[in-house]
């Protein structure tokens, strides 16, 4: 009876021992396939030539347009040069490096004598109020060339001025959309002057030369 009940105490003392080895190599195996995760991390760098320049503001245009878009612009020097010439519809203005953050701009090319004037102006030293009035005079007689009804501004921006130069994309930039439709209004459009919500289209400045839809997507993160 002794031998019996001896033999079934070193039995179940040798499952015993082979439960928790195989327990702790299951532990070890799953240990070990989470310390193989690797993490894949962005690597921003700072946009210091014309190179990374132009590469970083075309982003503001659509994919399929960024080869032919001509891009002007300040460039690192501080001079307003014309730093790639482009033979599509758009437009590129490269962020200002001068400035902080990161605020690149791809228009459709019939807003060029708008956009042109704006800096002509604001070169002159006017503010915005006066800007917007002279423009605004000028439109209405004809002389302001407006571009096409329903030209767009894209619009790429961010607090950060830094980029991947693996993907050309911006450090926390996103995406706002403007359509501008001169002279037109709420009841013209059927559109809101103040958005429903943070993403809902609305027209801005209304009844005037610089009437515009506003479409600020969602942020993806």
């Amino acid at each position: 009876m002794k031998k019996f009940l001896l033999t079934i105490a070193i039995v179940g003392s040798l499952i015993s021992c082979k439960n928790t080895s195989e327990n702790k190599n299951d532990t070890d195996e799953s240990t070990t396939e989470g310390n193989t995760v690797e993490q894949v991390e962005t690597n921003y760098v700072s946009i210091d030539s014309d190179e990374a320049l132009i590469a970083a503001s075309l982003m503001a245009a659509p994919a399929e347009s960024r080869d032919g878009c001509k891009v002007i612009g300040y460039n690192m020097a501080g001079d307003f040069v014309t730093l790639r010439e482009g033979d599509n519809e758009f437009i590129v203005l490269a962020d200002n490096p001068k400035q902080s953050g990161f605020n690149a701009a791809c228009y459709h090319k019939s807003l060029e004598p708008f956009m042109a004037r704006g800096r002509e102006l604001r070169a002159e030293g006017k503010t915005g109020p006066e800007i917007f009035d002279i423009r605004e005079e000028e439109a209405k007689s004809g002389k302001l060339d407006m571009g096409k009804s329903g030209a767009t501004l894209h619009i790429y921006y961010g607090e950060n001025d830094m980029y991947d130069p693996e993907t050309n994309e911006v450090e926390g930039a996103h995406y706002r959309y403007v359509v501008y439709l001169p002279f037109a209004t709420a009841e013209s459009t059927g559109l809101p002057e103040k958005p429903l919500g943070s993403n809902h289209p609305w027209i801005m400045n209304p009844g005037t030369h610089r009437a515009h839809i506003m479409i600020s997507p969602l942020h993806d993160n």
